[in-house]
Protein backbone atom coordinates (compact mmCIF):
# COMPACT_ATOMS: atom_id res chain seq x y z
CA UNK A 1 0.00 0.00 0.00
CA UNK A 2 1.36 3.41 -0.92
CA UNK A 3 0.10 6.66 0.63
CA UNK A 4 1.40 10.09 -0.24
CA UNK A 5 1.45 12.97 2.21
CA UNK A 6 3.51 15.89 3.34
CA UNK A 7 5.68 15.61 6.45
CA UNK A 8 3.25 17.66 8.55
CA UNK A 9 0.33 15.41 7.50
CA UNK A 10 2.05 12.10 8.41
CA UNK A 11 -0.04 11.49 11.60
CA UNK A 12 -3.26 11.96 9.58
CA UNK A 13 -1.91 9.70 6.87
CA UNK A 14 -1.05 7.02 9.44
CA UNK A 15 -4.63 7.10 10.75
CA UNK A 16 -6.03 6.89 7.22
CA UNK A 17 -3.71 3.95 6.51
CA UNK A 18 -4.89 2.16 9.69
CA UNK A 19 -8.53 2.47 8.55
CA UNK A 20 -7.61 1.14 5.09
CA UNK A 21 -5.86 -1.84 6.63
CA UNK A 22 -8.89 -2.60 8.82
CA UNK A 23 -11.10 -2.53 5.70
CA UNK A 24 -8.61 -4.74 3.86
CA UNK A 25 -8.52 -7.23 6.77
CA UNK A 26 -12.33 -7.39 6.80
CA UNK A 27 -12.42 -8.03 3.05
CA UNK A 28 -9.75 -10.73 3.36
CA UNK A 29 -11.64 -12.33 6.25
CA UNK A 30 -14.80 -12.50 4.11
CA UNK A 31 -12.70 -14.37 1.53
CA UNK A 32 -11.37 -16.70 4.25
CA UNK A 33 -7.93 -15.10 4.12
CA UNK A 34 -5.95 -13.36 6.82
CA UNK A 35 -3.62 -10.35 6.92
CA UNK A 36 -0.42 -11.08 8.85
CA UNK A 37 0.76 -7.93 10.68
CA UNK A 38 4.05 -9.62 11.70
CA UNK A 39 5.08 -9.69 8.02
CA UNK A 40 4.12 -6.07 7.39
CA UNK A 41 6.80 -3.41 7.00
CA UNK A 42 6.50 0.36 6.91
CA UNK A 43 8.98 2.49 5.02
CA UNK A 44 9.07 6.28 4.59
CA UNK A 45 10.24 7.28 1.10
CA UNK A 46 11.75 10.70 0.50
CA UNK A 47 14.99 12.63 0.71
CA UNK A 48 17.16 12.16 3.81
CA UNK A 49 16.20 15.62 5.04
CA UNK A 50 12.45 14.92 4.78
CA UNK A 51 12.63 11.40 6.24
CA UNK A 52 14.60 12.70 9.23
CA UNK A 53 11.78 15.17 9.93
CA UNK A 54 9.19 12.38 10.33
CA UNK A 55 8.80 11.58 14.02
CA UNK A 56 6.45 8.59 13.78
CA UNK A 57 8.55 5.50 14.68
CA UNK A 58 5.65 3.00 14.88
CA UNK A 59 2.52 2.54 12.78
CA UNK A 60 -0.58 0.66 13.98
CA UNK A 61 -1.51 -2.41 11.93
CA UNK A 62 -4.67 -4.06 13.22
CA UNK A 63 -4.01 -5.00 16.85
CA UNK A 64 -0.22 -4.59 16.70
CA UNK A 65 2.32 -1.85 16.10
CA UNK A 66 4.85 -2.04 13.27
CA UNK A 67 8.21 -0.29 13.56
CA UNK A 68 9.29 1.89 10.64
CA UNK A 69 12.31 0.41 8.80
CA UNK A 70 15.06 1.98 6.68
CA UNK A 71 14.81 -0.63 3.93
CA UNK A 72 12.37 -3.34 2.92
CA UNK A 73 12.42 -6.28 0.51
CA UNK A 74 9.64 -6.52 -2.06
CA UNK A 75 9.70 -9.15 -4.82
CA UNK A 76 13.41 -9.70 -4.22
CA UNK A 77 14.34 -6.03 -4.51
CA UNK A 78 15.64 -4.20 -1.44
CA UNK A 79 14.21 -0.69 -1.41
CA UNK A 80 15.79 1.88 0.89
CA UNK A 81 14.01 4.95 2.21
CA UNK A 82 15.93 7.31 -0.12
CA UNK A 83 15.53 5.14 -3.27
CA UNK A 84 19.30 5.12 -3.86
CA UNK A 85 19.47 1.34 -4.54
CA UNK A 86 22.55 1.08 -2.28
CA UNK A 87 21.01 -1.66 -0.14
CA UNK A 88 19.87 -3.64 -3.19
CA UNK A 89 23.25 -3.43 -4.91
CA UNK A 90 24.95 -4.48 -1.66
CA UNK A 91 22.63 -7.46 -1.34
CA UNK A 92 23.09 -8.52 -4.97
CA UNK A 93 26.89 -8.20 -4.81
CA UNK A 94 27.14 -10.08 -1.51
CA UNK A 95 25.03 -12.97 -2.80
CA UNK A 96 26.92 -13.05 -6.11
CA UNK A 97 30.35 -13.15 -4.46
CA UNK A 98 29.15 -15.91 -2.14
CA UNK A 99 28.05 -17.97 -5.16
CA UNK A 100 31.32 -17.23 -6.97
CA UNK A 101 33.33 -18.48 -3.99
CA UNK A 102 31.26 -21.66 -3.93
CA UNK A 103 31.55 -22.16 -7.71
CA UNK A 104 35.30 -21.58 -7.65
CA UNK A 105 35.69 -24.93 -5.88
CA UNK A 106 34.15 -26.90 -8.76
CA UNK A 107 34.84 -24.91 -11.93
CA UNK A 108 38.22 -26.51 -12.55
CA UNK A 109 36.49 -29.84 -13.07
CA UNK A 110 33.89 -28.38 -15.46
CA UNK A 111 33.99 -27.47 -19.11
CA UNK A 112 33.79 -23.79 -20.03
CA UNK A 113 30.21 -24.22 -21.28
CA UNK A 114 29.13 -25.92 -18.05
CA UNK A 115 30.83 -23.24 -15.95
CA UNK A 116 29.22 -20.53 -18.08
CA UNK A 117 25.79 -22.11 -17.57
CA UNK A 118 26.28 -22.28 -13.80
CA UNK A 119 27.49 -18.69 -13.62
CA UNK A 120 24.56 -17.51 -15.71
CA UNK A 121 22.07 -19.35 -13.53
CA UNK A 122 23.56 -18.25 -10.19
CA UNK A 123 25.12 -14.85 -10.94
CA UNK A 124 23.89 -13.25 -14.15
CA UNK A 125 20.22 -13.85 -13.37
CA UNK A 126 20.61 -11.85 -10.13
CA UNK A 127 22.34 -9.01 -11.97
CA UNK A 128 19.60 -8.98 -14.63
CA UNK A 129 16.61 -9.27 -12.28
CA UNK A 130 14.75 -5.94 -12.20
CA UNK A 131 17.71 -4.26 -13.90
CA UNK A 132 15.48 -1.38 -15.04
CA UNK A 133 15.66 -0.18 -11.43
CA UNK A 134 19.38 0.42 -11.94
CA UNK A 135 18.65 3.28 -14.32
CA UNK A 136 20.24 6.41 -12.92
CA UNK A 137 22.31 4.73 -10.19
CA UNK A 138 25.60 6.31 -9.24
CA UNK A 139 28.82 5.35 -10.98
CA UNK A 140 30.18 3.74 -7.81
CA UNK A 141 27.16 1.41 -7.59
CA UNK A 142 27.47 0.60 -11.28
CA UNK A 143 31.17 -0.26 -10.81
CA UNK A 144 30.27 -2.64 -7.97
CA UNK A 145 27.84 -4.49 -10.24
CA UNK A 146 30.37 -4.46 -13.07
CA UNK A 147 33.02 -5.97 -10.79
CA UNK A 148 30.69 -8.90 -10.08
CA UNK A 149 30.28 -9.51 -13.80
CA UNK A 150 34.04 -9.24 -14.33
CA UNK A 151 34.73 -11.71 -11.51
CA UNK A 152 32.20 -14.13 -13.00
CA UNK A 153 33.84 -13.86 -16.44
CA UNK A 154 37.26 -14.47 -14.92
CA UNK A 155 35.96 -17.53 -13.10
CA UNK A 156 34.46 -19.02 -16.27
CA UNK A 157 37.52 -18.46 -18.45
CA UNK A 158 40.25 -18.81 -15.85
CA UNK A 159 41.55 -15.35 -16.65
CA UNK A 160 43.88 -13.76 -14.11
CA UNK A 161 42.90 -10.59 -12.29
CA UNK A 162 45.66 -8.55 -13.99
CA UNK A 163 44.47 -9.43 -17.52
CA UNK A 164 42.26 -6.99 -19.39
CA UNK A 165 38.60 -7.99 -19.04
CA UNK A 166 37.00 -6.53 -22.20
CA UNK A 167 38.23 -9.30 -24.57
CA UNK A 168 37.03 -11.90 -22.07
CA UNK A 169 33.54 -10.33 -21.90
CA UNK A 170 33.39 -10.22 -25.71
CA UNK A 171 34.49 -13.85 -25.93
CA UNK A 172 31.63 -14.85 -23.62
CA UNK A 173 29.23 -12.58 -25.57
CA UNK A 174 28.43 -10.67 -22.37
CA UNK A 175 29.05 -7.35 -24.16
CA UNK A 176 28.38 -6.49 -27.80
CA UNK A 177 31.25 -7.05 -30.23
Amino acid sequence: MYLSSTVKDVPTSVDRRARCIEDLAAWLSASQLRLNPTKTQVLWLDSKYQVDRITVPHVPVLSSSVQVVDSARDLGVVIDSHLTMVDHVTTVCSAAYLHLRQLRLITRSLSVDAAKTLVQSFITCHLDYCNALFSGITNSLFRRLQSVQNAAARLVTGTRRRDHITPVLRQLHWIPV
